[in-house]
């Protein structure tokens, strides 16, 4: 199953991704979590947060920390019995548009939608609405708001469960 947890900023969709995979992984003997980490660290304050997020990763669960090729992450890890935690898909975007390469930009989403299609795996998607606020007035603000909200249009259509967090409580759209 593929699915999309969407949410503000402490809106507690990765928790909620974390607790699914815990699920997964509990219901089965022999299968594996990889938690797909898509930060870059780049100073004190953002070290913290990703150390605080791996403190609270159950134990076993392996992590991969992949900034910008998550197709060749989901190709390598395209086995059944497999758990994918990608955490998030706006830094991802974020980190692919601070390559101020527009066709790689496009190349690398089209090879991970292709990628996620194919995918065997159970893969669970967390990442941040950023279409419920105003238009921003930067160019490069405005590129990254458009490129989150049509790479969540078209995952939406891939995915089985589309889910988007408020508050900690979850809202199914699609299940």
């Amino acid at each position: 199953m593929k699915q999309l947890i969407l949410g503000g900023a402490r809106s507690g969709k990765t928790a909620l991704a974390e607790q699914r995979a815990q699920d997964w992984h509990a219901a089965e003997d022999g299968r594996q979590v990889y938690y797909l980490a898509t930060a870059n660290a780049g100073d004190g304050e953002m070290s913290a947060r990703i150390q605080r997020h791996q403190d609270l990763r159950p134990e076993g669960w392996m992590t991969i920390e992949e900034p910008v090729d998550l197709a060749a992450v989901l190709a390598q890890h395209n086995v059944a019995n497999t758990c994918l935690l990608i955490d998030c898909l706006t830094l991802w975007v974020t980190n692919l548009l601070m390559l101020e390469d527009d066709a790689r930009m496009e190349a690398s989403i089209a090879e991970f939608e292709a990628a996620l299609t194919n995918c065997q795996a159970e893969v669970i998607m967390v990442s941040n609405e950023v279409g419920l606020g105003i238009v921003p007035m930067g160019e490069l603000t405005r590129k990254f708001q458009d490129q989150a909200g049509f790479l969540h249009q078209r995952l939406a259509q891939i995915c089985e469960r589309v889910t988007l967090t408020v508050a900690g409580l979850p809202m199914e759209f699609k299940a």
